[in-house]
């Protein structure tokens, strides 16, 4: 008797949300940060994830747009169009397009993301794939930049079926805005360093970035370097300390 083939393993794809179309700092993710386009570190630490499948920039239709879908095609990645404000509708089309059995959502403009958070999100969710949703921002205690999130397939599905609004935008605030309707998991960190912040928004953080990598090098910085660099210097903290984190709501 023939024994059942195993089942292969889950697909996990990491797909990185960019578009040149900032209010506050527009064309942020094509901005050079030692020498490389923002985008390019967010691809990189994405391809150097070792639980990554694939990695897949997820861009808008707008003419804008041109440039970094050439950006990511030179980078050596699958690009997928879509609708600039329908940021959801985006991730669907990359499920689709790429097989995924999961999606890791990543944000262009938060350029020092550490490799491991993602193999640490995704190992939690291959361990445990009967969760919807798995991220470090559940319960925020890493700085605000270092964000990983990932969605289930199905989740995915469901959220794309019922968000609305500013839901549309944020890709996966409609699986978290109503606690215990989806199966979720939080990671924290310790210690905790939520007060921080290295995402780009705005000419001051970029300041910050350059100065960081200036600091540690043209290289994904793992996060506790990273904390222990703005720790020991308060003078590159207080650079953007006084910006302010748009709301979900105001997308």
């Amino acid at each position: 008797m023939r024994s059942a083939s195993p089942a292969a393993p889950a697909r996990v794809v990491a797909v990185v949300q960019a578009r040149t179309g900032s209010s506050r700092l527009p064309g942020k993710v094509l901005l050079p940060l030692a020498g490389r386009p923002v985008l390019g570190w967010v691809v990189r630490a994405a391809q150097a994830a070792t639980g990554v499948d694939e990695v897949v920039v997820a861009t808008s239709t707008a003419s804008g747009d041109d440039v970094v879908a050439d950006l990511a095609g030179s980078l050596g990645v699958r690009v997928v169009r879509g609708s600039e404000l329908d940021v959801l509708s985006r991730f669907v089309a990359a499920r689709d397009v790429t097989g995924a059995d999961a999606v890791v959502r990543l944000t262009a403009d938060c350029p020092l993301l550490d490799p491991a958070l993602v193999d640490a999100v995704v190992g939690a969710w291959r361990a445990d794939p009967a969760l919807d949703y798995v991220a470090t921002t559940l319960a925020r205690t890493l700085p605000r930049g270092l964000d990983v999130e990932l969605v289930s397939a199905a989740a995915l599905a469901t959220a794309d079926a019922v968000a609305r609004d500013h839901h549309r935008v944020h890709v996966t605030s409609a699986l978290y805005a109503t606690p215990g309707e989806y199966r979720t998991l939080g990671l924290v960190v310790a210690p905790d360093a939520h007060d921080l912040r290295v995402t780009l928004d705005t000419a001051q953080d970029a300041a910050l970035l350059d100065a960081v990598a200036t600091a540690l090098g043209d290289a994904p910085p793992s996060w506790r370097s990273l904390v222990a660099l703005l720790r020991s210097r308060p003078d590159l903290v207080a650079l953007n300390a006084d910006v302010r984190q748009k709301a979900l709501e105001e997308a």
